[in-house]
């Protein structure tokens, strides 16, 4: 008869090769990983490897997911990234990006690139970016003579930092996850004080990489426009494009730069935690669609000049007045104000019936879009939870664990197997089914062998921004295809994202390499007490050759 540890070791294999096969095949995820799992775990109960009962804590398992106060955080982004599409704030950035840069060889495509990271920083929303690039940027890009290669590239692969430049809904789900991994891996290691992996220790973790990505995107095409000038030529513009060029950046960058600094600014001073900064950022969507709904009403039809005027006034008058209350008051000061001025800016709004119709519009279709997403995301996680279960229970964790530790390499030879085996899943699967079916799985084991979770967690990042460009089922590579006329092909826009993915794999080595560029900031902001900051102590770093003994 068989060993019984043998047995749910086969099984927990059979598992997870039988729902990889049924995702590609395209059914449901959420309905694959649980009906599977459930249909895996009767089959233990009759081998003798698993007991039902386990199943009775399903539904608390659950109802912890939904109730996690950590992961309130993911609607709120979400709805903020929402808004700000459906402003029509994102084309205003990427038209006047586009004329500031244009004028120089590459410049189109570095404005694509600037653009990206700004509605990263302030979105996070993937589809959305792609989107509205594709429309906007492509023809543009089209006429001036740029290479469709390099065109579809750059658009899909700038589309994708909102996966790793914060605030990002992955982080958010990888740092929550990394947390309960971690936390198990100490008290495995006999530690019973350990580090905490946070959302915040993630974002700020992940920023150095996302923003050294984009500035790796914007070099490559300054590089192609400079040994073959042809494949990205500057944009002609006439002397009335050039006029008023300067407010109209002004008035472009400052909504965008406003909600970043809202944002990320609140979570590394420690005023908010991230889910208290994502209510911040969605109040500041709202305002910044009601401040653009005012203007274009009322100064729209008198021309775009005097639009850019009025708004160029009230923006540095707006900024003049936030930083005299941030520093008479601080940054409770700060959100009362804001408060105030969206309670004040719906009073002529709701009075007035275009403006009334226009904004409830845009309010019920970004909460309808929120609730989607939202609910998209969920539900496949809830599957993901009986899934793990089943697996971790018949054995699949020691299957696993005695599997990475035997690898030649030892620590440096797991992580590698583990990030390719998610950089091969991202040709077939989304980025949310790779962390929730592998990261629960492999995280304990690879923290065990003293990987630091913060320099985890933005590694998974950045490997899983290839999933999205990627084909044959690279979502941006969708998006983009679906607005992007017939004269590009699909064949070009799956060339195009070829350098991409290889920058973004050169830059996960490199963070592995110099583990600083992710454990800096967090061990700085987070980790470093304020008398260590006094003294200009330098923060903790990790070194992959000397292990800590607390994971973090």
């Amino acid at each position: 008869m068989w060993d019984p540890a043998v047995t749910g070791q086969v099984l927990a294999a059979l598992l997870f090769g039988v729902i990889l096969v049924v995702l590609m095949f395209g059914y449901i995820v959420a309905w694959t990983l649980g009906g599977i799992a459930v249909a895996f775990g009767l089959l233990g109960w009759g081998l003798g490897v698993f007991d039902l009962a386990l199943f009775q804590g399903l539904a608390s398992r659950f109802f912890g997911v939904i109730t996690n106060p950590v992961l309130i955080a993911v609607p709120l982004f979400v709805f903020m990234g929402v808004v700000l599409e459906r402003s029509k704030i994102a084309e205003v950035l990427l038209t006047t990006m586009g004329q500031m840069f244009g004028s120089m060889r590459g410049g189109l495509g570095i404005s694509v690139v600037v653009v990206g990271a700004l509605l990263a920083a302030s979105t996070g929303v993937v589809g959305a970016t792609v989107v509205a690039m594709g429309l906007l940027a492509l023809p543009a890009m089209m006429r001036a003579g740029y290479d469709p290669k390099l065109a579809t590239g750059v658009i899909c692969a700038a589309g994708t930092l909102g996966q790793i430049i914060p605030p990002s809904t992955v982080l958010i789900f990888t740092a929550d996850i990394l947390q309960g991994a971690n936390s198990a891996a100490q008290l495995a290691k006999g530690n019973f004080a350990p580090d905490t992996v946070s959302v915040g220790d993630l974002f700020a973790g992940a920023f150095i990489p996302g923003v050294g990505l984009a500035v790796i995107y914007g070099l490559w095409v300054a590089f192609r426009a400079t040994i073959d000038p042809t494949c990205a030529p500057a944009l002609v513009m006439s002397a009335a494009d050039r006029a008023g060029l300067g407010r109209r950046v002004v008035v472009a960058l400052i909504p965008p730069l406003a909600l970043i600094v809202a944002v990320l600014g609140s979570i590394i001073a420690g005023v908010a935690t991230p889910t208290e900064s994502a209510s911040v950022g969605s109040m500041g969507a709202l305002l910044l669609a009601i401040i653009k709904l005012l203007a274009d009403h009322h100064f729209g039809g008198k021309g775009p000049a005097v639009l850019e005027k009025k708004l160029f006034n009230f923006w540095l008058g707006f900024i003049a007045a936030i930083a005299v209350v941030v520093w008479l008051t601080g940054a409770f000061g700060l959100l009362t104000m804001l408060l105030v001025v969206i309670g004040l800016a719906l009073v002529p709004v709701l009075t007035t019936r275009p403006l009334r119709d226009s904004f409830l519009e845009t309010l019920f279709e970004s909460s309808k879009g929120t609730m989607t997403i939202t609910s998209m995301v969920f539900v496949i996680l809830l599957g993901a939870t009986a899934f793990a279960l089943v697996f971790t229970r018949v054995g699949g964790d020691e299957l696993v664990r005695g599997f990475l530790k035997t690898m030649p390499g030892g620590q440096l030879g797991a992580v590698m197997l583990v990030m390719t085996i998610m950089f091969i899943l991202g040709f077939f699967l989304d980025t949310f089914e790779i962390i929730f079916i592998t990261v629960p799985i492999t995280a304990p084991i690879l923290i065990m062998m003293d990987v630091d979770p913060i320099l985890l967690g933005v590694m998974i990042g950045l490997v899983l921004q290839t999933s999205f460009l990627t084909p044959p089922f690279g979502f941006s590579l969708f998006y983009l295809r679906g607005v992007a006329p017939p004269s590009i092909t699909t064949g070009m826009i799956y060339r195009g994202a070829v350098p991409f993915v290889i920058m973004q794999l050169l830059v996960a080595g490199l963070v592995w390499a110099q583990p600083m560029l992710a454990t800096g900031l967090p061990n700085y902001f987070f980790r470093q007490s304020e008398a260590e900051k006094k003294n200009g102590a330098p923060p903790p770093a990790f070194n992959s050759d000397q292990p800590e003994s607390d994971g973090g």
